[in-house]
């Protein structure tokens, strides 16, 4: 697929700049990019470097783990499948994975695909286990980077645990175990392997240059900036570590795939104009739910990033300024990404920095700062949360 150049850089984009600009000097951020699409055409900037030691700047095409941002390509996947007749989003986990999620009040039998792909299905996310996060935060991530998992291993830390909520469909849980199962599924259900069926049914009709879901392999293929980590330390003075090189099959179908900013764009903007599926199942992507919980005294609480949606892969977040944005976006130890857009894709921006931080440096904040320098320019009304 070929692309057009950079379009010349306007107002709107010397805003995105400066927003790029002030994560690296004031967040924290080795090195932050951005791409915007817009009627004006494509624009890129990027700010910080790919590698601190060499100084070496980040460039368009260069290659980066996703995190979640991973999780609307499983979802795409099941959702040809629905639409193929091959499933349906009704199913249970148990018309394809018999007697898999079983116990600790977890029951295949009443957990849907719908309830996995819409984080309604109550499962604990694998990620939050206490024994599991203590390898992977701190220094014991450096021991634990190249652990591989099974994904039926993934689900049985998940299921070991109490579920979030009593039954399915009465809450929304992020959780990455739901996608675990979805990939699956979809494996059980094509007789064919998830990265196969996201390179056929996505990365190659889409015209893809550098997306893939990988196996075992440790190390991001071709171009790529260097990924960094605090390791879940909180402090500003925090040690930064290179956690390039790691496994991927910590988070395969909810977080194992490998993209660019362009990629991303294209993708998105594929999922924003219903490139990749049929009416209803588009319907189903874009059905939203809100993201908490309600508490037995009746009253409501957010569970995930305030101000959210979330459909079957994709969500939308209303910006302070009012704006309400729809796309991709996840998190990885070394890195935060997005792609998010207006309903119709009219304008889209796809960003990512190669850090992960969190407390006073929050790779969230910085991340939502870009795209509102997209969404919400200087001078438009802000509302408090």
């Amino acid at each position: 697929m070929t692309t057009s150049p950079p379009s010349p850089a306007g107002p709107l984009h010397a805003q995105v700049q400066r927003a790029l600009d002030q994560a690296v000097a004031d967040g924290g951020v080795p090195g932050m990019v951005a791409e915007v699409r817009d009627p004006r055409g494509r624009w890129f900037g990027s700010a910080g470097v790919a590698d601190t030691r060499t100084g070496r700047e980040r460039q368009p095409n260069e290659r980066f783990r996703i995190g979640s941002a991973a999780k609307p390509f499983t979802a795409t996947v099941v959702l040809q499948l629905a639409a193929e007749g091959k499933l349906s989003l009704d199913d249970t986990v148990d018309t394809w994975l018999p007697g898999l999620v079983k116990g600790n009040d977890d029951d295949g039998g009443t957990i849907t695909v719908r309830h996995l792909l819409n984080h309604t299905s109550g499962i604990f996310n694998y990620g939050n286990d206490e024994e599991e996060f203590a390898k992977f935060s701190g220094p014991a991530w450096l021991e634990h980077r190249y652990d591989t998992y099974t994904p039926e291993h993934l689900v049985k830390i998940g299921l070991r645990n109490p579920r979030s909520f009593e039954a399915p469909g009465d809450g929304f849980v992020y959780s990455n175990t739901g996608y675990i199962l979805a990939g699956l599924i979809v494996e059980k259900v094509t007789g064919k392997t998830l990265a196969g069926e996201i390179a056929r049914r996505i990365v190659r009709p889409l015209g893809l240059t550098g997306t893939y879901l990988p196996a075992a392999e440790t190390r991001i293929r071709g171009p790529h900036p260097r990924h960094y980590s605090t390791l879940f330390a909180t402090g500003t003075d925090a040690e930064v570590y290179d956690v390039t090189d790691q496994s991927a099959t910590t988070g395969w179908a909810a977080g194992g795939v490998v993209s660019t900013v362009g990629d991303l764009h294209r993708f998105t903007g594929a999922l924003l104009r219903g490139e990749l599926l049929p009416l209803a199942q588009r319907r189903e992507m874009f059905t939203m739910v809100k993201t908490g919980v309600k508490l037995p005294d009746g009253t409501w609480t957010d569970t995930w990033i305030p101000g959210t949606t979330y459909g079957t892969g994709v969500w939308s977040w209303e910006l302070s300024c009012g704006v309400r944005v729809w796309g991709i976006g996840g998190a990885i130890t070394g890195g935060f990404s997005f792609a998010m857009g207006t309903r119709d894709a009219e304008r889209v921006i796809a960003t990512h920095m190669n850090i992960d931080r969190y407390g006073r440096y929050n790779s969230l904040d910085m991340a939502k700062t870009v795209i509102q320098a997209v969404f919400c320019p200087s001078g438009s009304p802000t509302r408090s949360d």
